[in-house]
């Protein structure tokens, strides 16, 4: 007898495992259920309309350490299917990837509506049938098959089945309803937003490597390092993603109302730093020290800096006073600012949250409470930092549920 395999999700996971399954199992009969009227809809906005398929890291153990949530439980996985097989399959369909130089992956083509059709054809070819536009309201478990039900009466009759509905509270419910524990999902990979004068009409601004600290977490220590971009209302950047990411239940607990700490330049210690600034002073000292930076940071940052540090605009480097470059020192290396909310990254709106991990084997991804359910994507409670490593814990799991599902049903 043929497997009967339904998904409910149209996105990455979703499309993956029905890949999977379908080439894996040609006698299984695999159908993919999308509310939308477009699947693959956040694949086709994903970095910028670019796609960021995955990432170039192919140490599964290096790989895990992008996860704020899921890291461990991803290891095993990886080791099964990881970027390097993510990249070889979708040049096994014709579509070439490209390593940009902060390790980001994407199509040559650099449009994410070639991953799009990619997915779109080897599905067809795999023999999984797509239904768009169908809003499951109800599934059941009755006399050992899954029922499906759609808003306008439909059903469809399934020994396996497969939540990958990303973070629709819709997933997390039916979840529940099977007896699966949700770890409450909470925002990941935002901004934020601040408003001080050090950092006002500065938009575009950036500084290629600060370090950037949030006095949460307890033992947690939540810094992280890399670009930072000044926008209309407040920062962004990959070292701000990646803190809201690996801080995202903290700032939660807190309303998103908390203190920065902001290192502009990280690559400096303290006394090294101002020995550097007294050789200018001694150097130059009738420059005016507003307008002349010599350190790594914008010129209209520094201007911003030296104002806060209550040195007036006139004053030049033989002027300069301990205590006030004691302040420019600490505007440069540990200047506080008050987070005041969240913004939200584009459209790209990632959780952290989801169903908990204990309660799933993630060798084949099927849940261990209840037999014939199996999960895959952004339901789980994993989230990865920017940089393609959500999409890649998509594939994954995606592709392992896929192979697990088809499987000939053992009647003892």
């Amino acid at each position: 007898m043929s497997i009967r395999v339904v998904i409910i999700g149209g996105g990455a996971a979703g499309f993956f495992a029905a890949i999977t399954c379908g080439e894996n199992y040609p006698d299984a009969r695999v159908i993919l259920l999308e509310a939308g009227r477009e699947p693959l809809s956040k694949v086709k906005i994903s970095g910028g309309g670019r796609c960021n398929v995955t990432h170039g890291c192919f140490d599964p153990s290096l790989l895990v350490q992008h996860y704020p949530r899921g890291g461990k439980a991803l290891r095993g996985a990886f080791s099964r299917f990881q970027a390097k097989d993510t990249v070889a399959w979708f040049e096994s369909q014709g579509v070439e990837l490209k390593t940009e130089a902060d390790g980001r992956m994407f199509p040559t083509t650099d449009s994410s509506e070639t991953i799009v059709q990619c997915l779109l054809d080897a599905a067809e070819i795999a023999g999984v049938k797509v239904r768009t536009g169908i809003m499951v309201t109800e599934i059941a478990f009755e006399a050992g098959k899954w029922l499906v039900k759609g808003k306008s009466g439909q059903i469809w009759e399934c020994d396996r089945l497969l939540l990958a509905t990303g973070n629709s509270p819709s997933g997390w419910k039916w979840a529940k309803y099977c007896g699966h524990q949700v770890i409450p999902p909470v925002p990941s990979l935002f901004t934020f937003q601040i408003s001080d004068p050090r950092l006002q009409d500065l938009p575009g601004v950036s500084v290629t490597n600060v370090k950037v600290r949030l006095p949460l977490g307890g033992k947690n220590k939540l810094e992280q390092s890399g670009p930072l971009l000044i926008t209309h209302w407040g920062i962004s950047g990959p070292a701000i993603l990646k803190l809201s990411a690996w801080g995202a239940r903290e700032l939660h607990d807190v309303n998103y109302k908390t203190s920065l700490i902001i290192n502009w330049l990280p690559q400096y210690k303290l006394e090294p730093l101002r020995e550097m600034l007294l050789l200018v002073k001694s150097q130059l000292p009738r420059r005016h020290i507003i307008s002349s930076c010599p350190v790594p940071i914008p010129s209209r940052l520094w201007e911003r800096l030296v104002i806060a540090s209550e040195i007036q605009p006139d004053t030049r480097w033989a002027e300069l006073p301990n205590k006030q470059l004691d302040r420019l020192l600490h505007q440069l290396l540990q200047g506080e600012y008050q987070i005041q909310g969240k913004g939200v990254f584009k459209d790209e709106f990632v959780t952290c949250g989801g169903v908990d991990l204990k309660e799933v084997d993630f060798k084949t991804m099927e849940s261990k409470i209840h037999p014939g359910l199996y999960f895959a994507g952004e339901i789980l409670d994993i989230d990865g930092v920017t940089g393609g490593f959500n999409f890649q814990s998509a594939w994954t799991t995606g592709y392992l549920a896929g192979q697990a599902m088809g499987k000939t049903i053992q009647i003892s």
